[in-house]
């Protein structure tokens, strides 16, 4: 049975920085690269029928330097849109909004968790339906590919927020007796 592959890119200088980062295009940091290329190794096994990737750089770039061809861009892989929170660390943005939570509260002028879920949503429907075919690899960004899990399960978003993803982590997800299953999650370049 073929499987869904999330890669999410490598190091930024925001993402190192723990800055929310959407609609930034930032390039890679050097170890962002190194983490890149780091992935090549792991997924120089596998055949891709599809690879589909967020249209910011810092994904498409990873992409390429772990050696995949990317067949489409998805302005759905995004990453979740933190509105005025976009560059701000969650300590900061906490000295404001003290109870402030992400994966339930979205971000003023940007997205809610059930928006994000929408586009995910939409994201892995066209993966599945590719699945078919063979195995198909989504590179984008960290929030979005936790939503994408927890969504592939039947969870709701705002679930996402406690499947940890760390810069270049994989994640794989499949199915099990007829199910879908994540099969791994996290799993360090």
């Amino acid at each position: 049975m073929a499987e869904i592959v999330l890669i999410r890119h490598g190091e930024t200088r925001w993402s190192a920085a723990h800055r929310h980062t959407s609609y930034t295009d930032l390039e890679l940091t050097p170890d962002g690269e190194r983490q890149a290329r780091d992935l090549a190794p792991r997924l120089a096994g596998r055949s891709f029928t599809a690879v589909l990737s967020s249209p910011r750089l810092r994904a498409r770039r990873t992409a390429d330097l772990a050696g995949l061809t990317v067949t489409g861009v998805d302005d759905d892989l995004v990453e979740w849109n933190y509105g005025e929170y976009e560059g701000r660390t969650g300590e900061e943005i906490r000295s404001d909004a003290p109870d402030w939570y992400l994966w339930t509260d979205g971000c003023p002028g940007g997205e809610s968790p059930d928006q994000v879920g929408a586009r995910l949503d939409r994201a892995l429907a066209r993966a599945a339906d590719l699945l078919a075919r063979g195995d198909v690899a989504l590179v984008a960004h960290g929030h979005s590919l936790r939503v994408a899990g927890a969504r592939w399960v039947g969870l709701p978003a705002t679930d996402g927020g406690k499947l940890r993803l760390d810069t270049s982590g994989v994640c794989v997800l499949g199915h099990e007796h007829g199910r879908r299953v994540i099969l791994r999650w996290n799993s360090p370049a």
